[in-house]
């Protein structure tokens, strides 16, 4: 796992608690070329078994950056734009005009991201994902891969 997050987009996952979730977004990084910076506490140890299980063999193949704080994790996307992912946002994460360096913010399941870090005035913007009234939310790695898609093909999917 990588220590240095090269230029491109960056999702950030909020003390995340669901091994399996964090190994699904570790194979899409991979095949993005996201890097996917993981907040403390985690709710699981990075050699779990169902985690390592959800990532298949695209560890290696991913950066994937681990930090004690938020504040360490947005120092290290700093200077790029932060997007709040919550469903009480106004605006859809599709209406964003994304850039390399951005960074896309979730928090964890069921609750998702607390008003504490909502309020953080490094966030750029609070974003939503359109879903069917009577949903509370998407999958987290669900989420993460449809925001992360969204930016990416804004870019004509540049690597490709």
């Amino acid at each position: 796992m990588s220590q240095t997050p090269p230029p491109g987009f960056h999702v950030l996952f909020y003390e995340p608690r669901i091994p399996p979730n964090t190994g699904n977004a570790i194979r899409m990084v991979a095949a993005t070329g996201a890097t996917l910076h993981l907040i403390e506490p985690l709710g699981f140890d990075l050699s779990d078994a169902k985690l390592r299980r959800a990532g298949l063999d695209y560890h290696d193949l991913a950066r994937v950056v681990v930090h004690p704080g938020l504040d360490a994790a947005l120092a290290a996307v700093a200077p790029g734009r932060v997007y709040a992912f919550t469903g009480s946002a106004t605006t859809s994460f599709a209406d964003v005009r994304y850039e390399p360096g951005d960074a896309l913010l979730f928090g964890p399941e069921p609750l998702g991201l607390p008003a504490d870090v909502l309020a953080d005035p490094r966030v750029t913007e609070r974003v939503r994902i359109p879903m069917l009234p009577g949903i509370r939310s998407l999958n987290l790695s669900n989420s993460a891969a449809v925001a992360v898609y969204e930016a990416w093909r804004q870019h004509g999917y540049a690597g490709v």
